[in-house]
Parts: structure tokens; sequence; C-alpha cells
């Protein structure tokens, strides 16, 4: 049986080659695989029925929107999941199972992972398989502790990543927003964070996902910001945030006191990653994309179809 993954791959390849007209040379090195897997493909498709004379697939229009994604915002692959008719809980399922399934396929020269926080994180290590990955190392890029939503922290997911690839992994140990920035430096020279906020800014990769402080905020329900925080970021202008670092509609780190009492990567580390992968659900996020996307801290973007046509709109 053929696998959705699978043919979105043969989908796009096919897009690629008989409406686009690359050579299959050309669609290798985009891939990023050798020239006979995408003749392969490309003939698996015909024996399929995905391709005839044209190109027929329920999925063809979340194509398009990934190409125009990957071409708009010099992305370096962009997977568009189809959702129509889900509800919320299954639209972030079956995003964390596109981001899990993408990640698993794309761990090849990746030893050090990076990995963030929050719902969609987390539904995205839920979904990863179980495998050997020894030589993958696991690291939070920010503080979590506490006892509110500890299943969303970003040590605990690096500590359940790390058991489904049977790997290991390091934990950060501190708040991720300490109360003042005198106790953040306290943390911060300590031996043990100091390594683990090393190894951060070193990952070969990191799997984060975007928020927007404003509607439907995690940061909220938990209580990492009060009302009167809420009234300060809108009128500096935040609109997302990555990893409790905040920026505003140009992707530019806002100047605000509460970015002086992260403990974590900064963003102008994570763009310094060499592949940052964005997992992300929810259309109430666009504002808080576009603005990740101008600030280019993303290379990756797995996402839901409504969220991606908008997207798009608002460029």
């Amino acid at each position: 049986m053929l696998g959705s993954e699978e043919r979105r791959q043969m989908v796009k390849v096919a897009n690629l080659y008989h409406l686009n007209g690359w050579t299959q040379e050309q669609i290798a090195k985009r891939v990023g695989v050798s020239r006979p897997v995408i003749s392969k493909l490309l003939q698996r498709a015909k024996e399929v029925g995905i391709v005839e004379v044209y190109i027929k697939d329920e999925n063809s229009h979340t194509v398009d929107l990934e190409l125009n994604l990957e071409k708009e915002f010099g992305l370096k692959d962009v997977v568009v999941v189809s959702t129509a008719g889900y509800t919320p809980e299954m639209r972030k399922k079956a995003v964390g199972q596109a981001g899990a399934y993408y990640l698993a396929k794309n761990l090849k020269d990746i030893k050090r992972l990076g990995i963030s926080w929050g719902t969609t994180v987390a539904e995205v290590v839920k979904e990863y398989p179980y495998e050997r990955r020894e030589d993958v190392r696991i690291i939070p890029l920010e503080g979590g502790m506490g006892r509110q939503s500890v299943e969303i922290h970003a040590n605990q997911l690096a500590y359940e990543l790390s058991k489904k690839m049977n790997s290991t992994c390091s934990y950060l140990y501190t708040p991720a927003i300490v109360e003042t920035e005198e106790l953040k430096k306290h943390l911060m020279a300590m031996e043990e964070i100091e390594a683990v906020l090393e190894e951060g800014k070193t990952v070969d990769a990191a799997l984060i996902s975007i928020g927007n402080p404003h509607k439907e905020s995690t940061l909220r329900e938990i209580g990492y910001l009060k009302e009167m925080d809420l009234d300060n970021l809108r009128k500096v202008g935040v609109v997302g945030d990555i990893a409790f670092r905040f920026f505003d509609k140009f992707g530019e780190p806002t100047n605000h006191p509460i970015n002086n009492k992260v403990i974590g990567i900064s963003l102008e580390q994570l763009r310094a990653v060499q592949t940052v992968i964005a997992v992300v659900e929810g259309s109430h996020k666009v504002e808080s994309v576009l603005g990740a996307l101008k600030g280019n801290y993303l290379d990756v973007l797995i996402i839901d179809e409504t969220t991606a046509a908008l997207l798009l709109d608002k460029r």
C-alpha cells in the first residue's frame, strides 16, 4: 500500500518534472537524492496512476503550496499537510505525524539535535517511531522546570525523544524564564548549565514551533505571561515567539525586559543553526510564522494547509 509521505513525494517530483520542466538531475539535487531514485519515483507515479496525461492527486493543491512557499521564502523544504474537515486536535496530530516522519527521514547527517517546547513539538515526539539512533544526542534549547505542563517542556521532550531513538540527551536544569536578570546571571554561571547552553549553540539541526502570545497562547495558559506582559508585548509590536524569544512582524528581536530573563538559545543563535525545522499548526499563527520567515530563522516548514494558504495571501 502506498504511504501518504511516499505519495506526496511522488506528486511533488511529478509536478517539477512534468509541469515545471525540470530535468531529473535538477530534481535530484533539489530533493537531495540520486537521479536514479527520481527516475524510479516518476515511473512509480505512472504505475500507481498519479501521472497519466496529466497529474491527478487530491494533494496537488498542497504540492503547489509547498513549491510556492519554498520559492517565496527561500526555504530548503516545505511540507503542507492536507487537513480539510479536520478538528483542531486532528490537525495537530496530522502535522505532528508529518513532522515526525520528516525528522526520521532526514537524520542522516545530524548528530546533535536541538529541541524546543510546546504542544506541537510534543505531538511530533509523540508520533515519532521507536528506532535506534544511538549516535544522535538531543539537546533542549531552553530551560523548562516547574509543575505546570511539564509534558511540553524542552527537557521532558528531549528525554522522551531520546528514549524513542535509543539515544542520549542533555538537561537544562533551569526555568525557561526566571524572575530577575540577576538570577539569570547566577544560573548561567553554573558549570552544568553553561555547558548545555554551549551545546545548544552547536546543534546540527533544531526542531521548533512558533507561538502567537496574543491568540491561543500556551505561554499565557501555563502562566508564563500575565495580562500586563501581554499588553507590553503588544505595545512593542511583538507578533510571535520561538523558544520564549519574542520578535516583531519583521522578525526582529524585540527589546523587552522579558527577553533578558530567558535562559536558552537566542534568535541570533537560532539563525546560525544549519537546519531549523519548524512545525506549526493553526491559522492564528499566520502573522507569527510570517515574522519568523522574514527574520530568516527557518529552513524547513511543516504546516497545515489552511495556514500555508494564508501565508501566501498575506506575504
